[in-house]
């Protein structure tokens, strides 16, 4: 009789085990993996663009990625949809189907991508301390909402970057609790910014706001800050619907056909993307509805001066500890490129390949030094450029500008007609084409309007 441990029926064509992940689970994962902080800044987007080109924007950039998702996962086997190669990750995809060049490509927009992020994350945890720190501060001891209560950014911005430098240094995340803490509390703060936009606008009794958004009517701003400030939402919009570089993954856990894995991961990702966008609508309509023209960036940050306090402070907490935990998660690919680039240019270095044993905790830790020094050098500069730009609406509107297109379009696009052989000049190529170029110049005139706001806040 067959060890079961070597039974061929446990392993996949590959020769890894068997996936087991099904529609219900990727989808569950993907919408773990889309709500994260630049959800709180839709209320912002949403009083810059009014409430009728706020849900036309939502629904146009979610159209747009479930149909490149949908490209993306056609790619997951190279050949055959059922019984091709399959590529394990999304860099594997784009090596199959483009070369090595478009490799470079994607990795730097990957990596790009992913150290925007950890800096939004950065400055979205200090916003939240330092929301707990005012009301602790003042408000607790009735100097009302108009005392200027002012304390710098900076020192919870270092806090943060200091306890991620000591969870940066934690070999793996598999435990099943660090699975579930991340989603448990994104949907704790999103639930609670909603609950309480929601009071805010029993309690005005009006709907504030407007149909074209304080972007199109504010009249004391130039017509150009204006338009600044609506192609600044687009950049927040694409921010939060910036996860095709993880698709490959997640199609990578379902199981083998019947049916093809790119048909139960077009199916996860309609699903995924609805729930998301329903989502984004609602907590970007309640927040303008609620604070109409005096949105901010943050809507947590900007809420933590109300009643109840508590409330808000349990999300203000929620939302630091969701960051801590998806800063690691995000910064990972980076930390582990680095390592296996430096492992094999320099095999010989003690430096760079030896571990030592450490006793902590009565626990053995295996300790690298180019691990420990790599790391840090990573959280200490993302914190650095964080403190020097804590803007947090405008730093998401930028890295969703720069990220949106090359991981989202550009590349499941190319990837999709190479290896489709998609014909040039046939309808489905021209229509791909025009996809591709008008998502470019939506990202680079949202990039613009982000440096622009950057740059004018910075002045200011």
């Amino acid at each position: 009789m067959e060890n079961p441990r070597t039974d061929p029926r446990d392993y996949d064509d590959d020769g890894g085990l068997k996936r087991t992940g099904t529609v219900w689970t990727a989808t569950a994962r993907i919408i773990t993996a889309v709500i994260g902080s630049g959800v709180l800044a839709l209320p912002w987007a949403s009083a810059q663009l009014g409430w009728v080109i706020y849900p036309i924007m939502v629904l146009l950039f979610a159209g747009i990625i479930c149909y490149t998702s949908a490209l993306l996962s056609d790619c997951y086997r190279s050949g055959d949809p059922s019984h091709g190669e399959r590529n394990c990750t999304y860099m594997d995809t784009v090596k199959a189907s483009l070369g090595r060049a478009q490799v470079w490509l994607c990795q730097f927009s990957a990596y790009s991508n992913v150290f925007g992020v950890a800096i939004g994350h950065t400055i979205a945890a200090g916003m939240s301390m330092l929301a707990i720190q005012r009301r602790a501060s003042c408000f607790q001891h009735n100097k009302g909402h108009r005392h200027p209560c002012n304390f710098p950014i900076w020192p919870y911005m270092i806090t943060f970057g200091v306890a991620e430098i000591f969870f940066s240094q934690i070999p793996e995340y598999h435990t099943w609790w660090f699975s579930y803490l991340g989603p448990a509390m994104s949907f704790t703060y999103c639930s609670i910014g909603v609950g309480i936009s929601i009071a805010k606008v029993v309690e005005n009794g009006v709907l504030k706001g407007g149909l074209v958004g304080i972007g199109m009517t504010a009249v004391t701003a130039s017509p150009m800050s204006k338009v600044w400030g609506s192609l600044e939402a687009l950049g927040v919009i694409a921010f939060v619907y910036c996860y095709s570089r993880i698709l490959i993954e997640i199609q990578d856990t379902i199981k083998a056909p019947p049916p093809p894995e790119s048909k139960v991961m077009k199916l996860a990702t309609a699903m995924g993307v609805a729930v998301t966008t329903f989502l984004y609508l609602l907590f970007g309509f309640m927040g303008y509805a609620a604070l109409g023209g005096a949105t901010p960036g943050n809507l947590l940050a900007g809420l933590g001066f109300y009643e109840p306090y508590w409330v808000v402070d349990i999300a203000n907490v929620a939302i630091i500890v969701h960051l801590a935990v998806a800063y690691q998660v995000y910064c990972r690919p980076i930390y582990d490129f680095v390592e296996r680039c430096a492992a094999r240019r320099w095999p010989e270095s003690s430096y760079v390949t030896r571990e030592f044993d450490v006793l902590v905790l009565r626990s053995s830790y295996k300790l690298n030094l180019f691990r420990a020094t790599w790391r840090t050098a990573f959280v200490v500069t993302t914190t650095v450029v964080a403190a020097l730009l804590p803007f947090f609406h405008d730093v998401v509107a930028l890295v969703g500008a720069l990220g949106f297109w090359p991981l989202c379009v550009y590349i499941p696009v190319e990837m999709y007609v190479t290896q489709k052989k998609v014909l040039r000049w046939s309808p489905l190529w021209v229509w791909l084409q025009i996809l591709s170029l008008g998502c470019l110049f939506v990202c680079l005139a949202a990039m613009a309007a982000s440096i622009v706001g950057i740059i004018t806040i910075h002045k200011k």
